[in-house]
């Protein structure tokens, strides 16, 4: 007897490394014979649809319809303060225009009738207007474990793991800080859920943890807050699927191949980047290495040169050069560097900010890579990778977190851990007996 199709529903948004893994756990509900619907930008349209799903683009809440840097909603790359980034997203993307998001999320909700609405975790609009439907809603995190935990530095700087007093006290100011900051959208949140009949919440980040279940797309060995996460957050593992813009690359076309391959890949969306990605290439210029460059679709050809011994191309997808490789050069989002890591591939990490300089932390932590500032000259840049290159204990960092990986892969299975939601009286609550 064939198991019955569901429906989901998928509110995304535009946030370049976060769209691959998320249609991801779409291809692998329509592959299970389900049908998804995502709601997102509507720059995500066409890869949405070559997935297989059906497609409703964001009305009233804010979204991007070019790669255009004016038309992002953070401008994160005017600010070098992570606190100052964090108050961006608190009122420009989560609870600013909470109630547009949940206004377009209802309207979905009434179009499709999903049987689970699987948002990314930052839409809180949109999980807002699931509980107002009384939808089951089960928030996906596409990258590592964001949210202020005991134990764990806070987001932002990018802090190691304490090490005694010194480093508890220094996380706990964080924690008291970046919870103070994200107080200060409560009031625009807890409008938009009286608008949906819902009462307010005492903490902002209830509007998240409070759904039955949440799904972490990422190692629970490679993410050191994996032990400190609440009950109801399941980590179902790196999702590697490359974007659909990732055009193929035709390589290897550069001299001395038996030097080694490096990888250069930085983020798919704009960070002000291209000076960094020139000092990377005039770094590893003086280097016996050989260098691909991946630009992603917010750089034009032309903004960064190549070298006698590195290549730079408009994209190409990250896994195939991976395998051949022996390095890694990034920004640290982390689909690049998940993507390494299952190749066991040791990398030069160089957070721009978001939740990389926090990566990048994790990064440094296993032993897997070496960690600069943006501000790196190319001399420096150049020493680190020849470092990481000369060390085999980067690399068996790196392999070892590749075996990880592997084994979480043959454990963890999204597209049921979804299914669950609706197979258990269609409670997302009642999900929580399954773990």
């Amino acid at each position: 007897m064939s198991k019955p199709a569901y429906r989901y529903l998928l509110p995304m948004w535009d946030g370049g490394g976060t769209v691959a893994p998320e249609l991801g756990v779409a291809r692998r509900l329509i592959a299970r014979g389900h049908s998804v619907h995502v709601l997102a930008d509507p720059t995500i349209r066409s890869q949405a649809e070559d997935a297989g799903c059906t497609f409703t683009p964001w009305a009233q809440a804010p979204h991007r319809t070019s790669a255009d840097p004016d038309q992002d909603l953070i401008h994160d790359w005017e600010t070098a303060n992570p606190l100052a980034m964090l108050g961006r997203v608190r009122d420009r993307f989560i609870a600013g225009p909470a109630e547009a998001f949940a206004a377009d999320t209802a309207d979905a909700i009434e179009q499709v009738q999903p049987d689970v609405v699987a948002p990314d975790y930052l839409l809180f609009g949109s999980i807002i207007a699931a509980q107002s439907a009384r939808v089951p809603v089960v928030p996906i995190v596409p990258n590592i474990w964001t949210l202020p935990s005991p134990g764990v530095p806070a987001i932002g700087p990018g802090f190691p793991l304490a090490k005694g007093w010194p480093g508890r006290c220094r996380d706990a100011a964080l924690r008291a800080t970046v919870n103070a900051l994200f107080r200060r959208g409560l009031p625009a949140l807890n409008a938009a859920r009286a608008a949906r009949q819902l009462p307010p919440l005492r903490s902002f980040y209830d509007q998240v943890l409070d759904t039955g279940r949440i799904l972490v797309l990422s190692s629970a060995t490679f993410d050191f807050a994996s032990p400190a996460v609440p009950a109801n957050v399941s980590y179902t593992g790196a999702i590697l699927d490359e974007p659909e813009w990732a055009e193929p690359w035709n390589g290897p076309s550069l001299q001395n191949l038996g030097d080694p391959l490096v990888l250069v890949g930085f983020s798919s969306t704009y960070q002000e980047q291209a000076p960094l990605l020139q000092q990377v290439v005039d770094g590893l210029s003086s280097l016996p290495v050989r260098g691909i460059v991946t630009l992603g679709p917010t750089l034009q050809p032309g903004d960064v040169l190549p070298s006698h011994n590195v290549e730079v191309v408009p994209s190409a997808p990250h896994g195939p050069i991976l395998r051949d490789a022996s390095l890694a050069i990034t920004h640290c989002g982390h689909g690049t560097v998940m993507k390494a890591l299952a190749h066991g591939v040791p990398m030069v990490c160089i957070p721009m900010g978001r939740d990389q300089n926090d990566t990048a932390a994790r990064v440094v932590h296993h032993g897997a890579g070496i960690r600069l500032s943006p501000r790196s000259s190319a001399t420096r840049i150049a020493a680190a990778a020849r470092e990481v290159l000369m060390d085999p204990r980067f690399r068996d960092n790196a392999q070892r977190l590749s075996r990880a990986i592997a084994e979480e892969a043959q454990t963890s299975d999204v597209a049921a851990e979804l299914e669950a939601v609706v197979t258990t009286n269609g409670s997302a609550d009642a999900s929580l007996e399954l773990r």
